[in-house]
């Protein structure tokens, strides 16, 4: 018999063997849980597309919360569902706006949880457009001064992180300035550095009530065939004041997240958005695949690439599944 070649087989050889050799791990401590918040009492509408996941209104937030902080996740992210949207998106930055008010209630009853404030105005606008829209363009430079507004108003809120999500040019510096003006000096930037106009957003858009009304954010979000501008964007925020960069989506960009976390050194943040979330729901309700394995497995994953952090809609699922473990 040849023995010349490598019996790799001898590390997989019991569960506890490939314990001890496991490279990977995932912790509570990494997951970030978005919410989604709404106007009203007693409102807690599913979201069709995304099943167990809901829109709450703040006298239900409460209740979530608890859960949320029972099962040892750290950190939320919040999204605001306003009733009145207009063409400046000015529920966005209104100092009772349905996300500063979330943001007050969460810090209020749960003072040690890290708040992220997702900022962009797509929510907020008729038009859906993350920025203001004039004969059909979408202007950079006047949309810098209402997101900057944006995450000044959350900030006075209590939100712990400012995360910018509308790809505008220059919205890292033109926040971080803002912050620092209104002394906010302490509050970091979690950039959505590396935003990809995406086809696994579509589940998403319905939670948020933010689908474009005309036209795609092709002009502003990357191309899915783009690598290297990634780099770019990423080089570009950190110059600016960015302290952590998320990229999204995350499954079908693994290889942009290990070149983000080979070239930058801050915590890199995965999004596992809805289309992700929502594909394996429902291959899992047909029967076609194990929820828990695919879910843990797809994590996994995403840290292995490099990830420090992920926002993902499983976050509640797999605290569970890791507590039992």
């Amino acid at each position: 018999m040849n023995t010349l070649f490598n019996r790799h087989r001898r590390l997989r050889h019991s569960a506890n063997m490939r314990a001890m050799v496991r490279e990977t791990f995932l912790h509570t401590e990494d997951l970030i849980y978005p919410i989604f918040v709404v106007e009203g009492e007693n409102q807690k509408n599913p979201v069709q597309s995304m099943p167990g996941v809901y829109q709450l209104s703040l006298d239900l937030l409460q209740e979530e919360m608890k859960e949320v902080v029972d099962l040892g996740i750290k950190s939320v992210i919040v999204f605001g569902v306003p009733a009145h949207k207009d063409e400046v998106g000015s529920q966005a930055y209104h100092e009772c706006g349905i996300v500063q008010q979330a943001i007050k209630q969460i810090k209020r009853e749960y003072p040690e949880m890290v708040v992220i404030a997702d900022t962009c105005l797509c929510q907020y606008t008729d038009h859906g457009h993350c920025g203001i829209v004039e004969n059909g363009v979408v202007l950079n430079d006047p949309s810098l001064e209402l997101l900057a507004k944006t995450a000044v108003s959350q900030a006075k809120a209590g939100a712990d992180i400012i995360a910018p999500s509308n790809m505008m040019d220059g919205f890292v510096v033109s926040i971080r300035q803002a912050l620092d003006e209104a002394g906010f000096e302490h509050i970091p930037i979690m950039s959505y550095a590396v935003k990809y106009a995406s086809a696994f957003y579509g589940p998403f858009r319905d939670a948020a009530h933010s689908s474009p009304q005309f036209g795609d954010r092709k002009t502003y979000q990357m191309d899915p065939a783009n690598r290297l501008e990634a780099l770019r964007e990423a080089q570009s925020d950190i110059e600016e004041g960015a302290d952590f960069l998320i990229v999204k989506p995350a499954l079908s960009y693994l290889d942009i997240i290990r070149e983000v976390k080979d070239h930058f050194p801050v915590p890199v943040v995965a999004y596992n958005v809805s289309g992700e979330y929502s594909m394996i729901k429902a291959a899992s309700q047909n029967g076609w695949i194990n929820e828990k394995d695919t879910v843990l497995e797809m994590l996994t994953s995403m840290k292995r690439a490099g990830v420090d952090l992920m926002i993902t809609y499983f976050a509640k699922d797999v605290a569970k599944w890791l507590s039992e473990k």
